[in-house]
């Protein structure tokens, strides 16, 4: 595992910002007693994000989008590609040192305002926002879409941040080493989400939006309308926006993940008391109905391809039929389905691609054909090769086919108490059940005992590795969607196994699988997980523990007890101040970056280890 070092800078700034240039050249050139002068004049222009942003200029949100955990301590931020693109434009104000020009607004759920989408030029006409903050530049049209948010005078003056506070809510994060990420700039927000609740953050526009008012700047607030319930509100430019729910600590990351290593269970459905069918249970078959060819029924028993270990018997024999796969057990009258069912999905799914079955159906020909062909030594004219070699998109769909994909949910866990709510369980693949359902696949075309042997003698160029994994259920799989697993084949993390196959099967169901024998399973947040947060004493005021650059000694004493804002805003100057303090520096050299690191909190990472 190799290491590396995250960095937070205070910001970044362009050489140039966004906007219209003109550049002068100005030249006299003297010739004896007579003197000319030459002029020439350039415009051009620098673009920038402005009134919307691609999806693409967004890394990563935290808390994530969608997501159900314990972030009552949590100040919201967003970490955008570009680590210049908070300070490539000017919030007004006429500060020299001017903050960022972006900043998170979270509002509850009886809050949350509702978009609207607009033109650039009718936003103009309104005349609700500084002509400034709606001047045209030269790549700009007044037909330019623009996402705007009514938000109430009140409430908006309640939640944004002075004119000195945006300076510390916007940092960059880099890192060196071989795991760190490209730099990128972070905007946090200032408010705490409410317990219980959802909340809904959105990225907005400052651009223009202070005046100097003499003892700072505050923000402009020239024409403000009138919502629906007749409130004054003033239109936002909204560039993002997400949502998130803030409940209990028991739907914290590390108790969810506490709540899995509690149920380590094998996948296998519990034992009933009699010794034939636990014999058949500690397999982890499942009876199942079975409806037989002749058109009777029974009750069959079924494994899908995930195991309590890897297993792989080597080649399997090309069948013509499903039936062929049928295993009796004479001592309970129960046929064992399992691999009859794999071949005949198999087949099933290659039918249902009418491309797929014509090109199976094609190539198995022409390669017949080519073993047929005779050609006499005494023929007169050279006769060009068949080509037998198989169909890109055809080898690729079964190379994904055989990585289970496409196959059904009810096929890998035929029964719901084989992966109960909130647990885990360790698995392997058993490659013989998938060598049969790639045999199925392929089967189409093979109509007699030459087929079969022509098949036999020509196998496919699909690897079947030894696979194993896990199961996950929980909630953290659509409370955290950007869950990071690592695999290692042994328990102090140094082997690394390489990801197989990492899927979604239900809405909190997780598949994720890997080549070679796991010893130990790593749950993480991405990097984006590391975030920042204040720690609640009490209700209504917050506190911080803090660190030493380098873990030095002696640890700063912690700072607190702040007071909260009434819409459970951080007081950001005063806590940077109190940082400053308990850190034994001046204020005014506490920058973003600083204060940060501070209150930058790591990612959890969870480890399971298999004996």
């Amino acid at each position: 595992m190799s290491d590396s070092t995250v960095t937070f800078t205070a910001h970044r700034r362009p050489l140039l910002e966004a906007g219209d240039y003109q550049i002068t050249l100005a030249q006299e050139v003297t010739v004896g007693a007579a003197t000319e002068s030459f002029r020439s004049s350039r415009r051009f222009s620098v673009g920038g994000d402005r009134f919307t942003l691609p999806p693409t200029a967004i890394r990563a949100v935290f808390p994530p989008d969608g997501s159900l955990g314990d972030h009552g301590n949590v100040l919201p931020h967003v970490v955008l590609d570009r680590p210049t693109l908070p300070w490539e434009r000017d919030p007004g104000g006429g500060g020299a040192d001017r903050p960022p020009w972006l900043a998170l607004l979270l509002f509850d759920e009886a809050e949350k305002p509702v978009p609207r989408t607009t033109t650039l030029g009718a936003l103009a006409d309104e005349g609700a926002l500084p002509a400034a903050a709606t001047a045209r530049e030269r790549h700009d049209s007044a037909g330019d879409p623009v996402t705007v948010i009514d938000v109430p005078v009140a409430l908006l003056t309640e939640l944004l941040p002075s004119y000195t506070e945006l300076r510390l809510l916007a940092h960059v994060r880099g890192g060196t080493g071989a795991s760190a990420d490209a730099d990128a700039a972070v905007v946090v927000g200032n408010r705490l989400p409410a317990a219980g609740a959802s909340s809904t953050v959105h990225l907005v526009s400052l651009e223009q939006r202070f005046r100097a008012d003499g003892s700072g700047a505050a923000l402009d607030l020239p024409h403000p309308g009138r919502g629906p319930t007749g409130v004054p509100t003033v239109p936002v430019i909204s560039l993002a926006n997400w949502r998130f729910a803030c409940v209990s600590a028991d739907h914290s990351f590390p108790a969810l993940v506490r709540d899995l290593a509690a149920d380590d269970d094998e996948l296998r459905l519990p034992e009933v008391g009699e010794p034939v069918s636990d014999r058949f249970l500690s397999r982890g078959l499942v009876p199942l109905r079975h409806r037989l060819r002749q058109g009777g029924r029974s009750i069959g028993w079924y494994r899908g391809p995930l195991t309590t270990g890897a297993t792989d018997g080597g080649p399997v024999a090309p069948e013509r039929t499903a039936d062929a796969l049928l295993r009796l057990h004479p001592e309970v009258g129960m046929f064992d389905v399992s691999h009859a069912a794999a071949w005949q999905l198999g087949r099933l799914l290659a039918l249902r691609s009418t491309d797929v079955s014509t090109s199976l159906y094609t190539w198995r020909r022409r390669r017949d054909l080519d073993a047929k062909q005779t050609v006499p030594a005494s023929y007169p004219l050279a006769v060009p090769a068949t080509d037998t070699t198989m169909p890109d998109n055809l080898l690729t769909w079964l190379r994904n086919l055989a990585r289970l994909e496409g196959v059904p949910f009810g096929y890998l866990l035929p029964d719901e108490r084989l992966l109960p709510v909130e647990s885990i369980r360790f698995v392997g693949l058993d490659q013989r059940w998938v060598r049969h359902l790639v045999d199925g696949a392929t089967s189409i075309g093979r109509l007699g005992p030459a087929d079969a042997d022509r098949d036999a003698a020509d196998p496919l160029p699909l690897d079947y590795p030894t696979v194993t994994g896990a199961l996950i259920r929980s909630a953290i799989v659509p409370g955290y969607p950007g869950l990071l697993i690592d695999a290692y084949a042994d328990i102090g993390g140094t082997r690394a196994l390489a990801p197989w196959r990492t899927a979604r099967l239900a809405p909190d169901i997780l598949l994720c699988l890997f080549t070679g024998d796991l010893a130990r399973l790593d749950l993480h947040q991405p990097p984006e997980g590391q975030h920042l947060a204040v720690e609640e004493p009490a209700d209504g005021v917050i506190g911080k523990t803090l660190r030493t650059p380098g873990g030095a000694k002696p640890t700063p004493p912690p700072v607190g007890p702040l007071p909260l804002g009434t819409l459970r805003t951080v007081p950001v100057a005063a806590l940077a101040s109190a940082v400053a303090e308990a850190l034994g520096v001046d204020a005014a050299d506490l920058d973003a970056g600083e204060l940060a690191l501070q209150l930058t909190e790591t990612a959890e990472r969870v480890t399971f280890q298999r004996g």
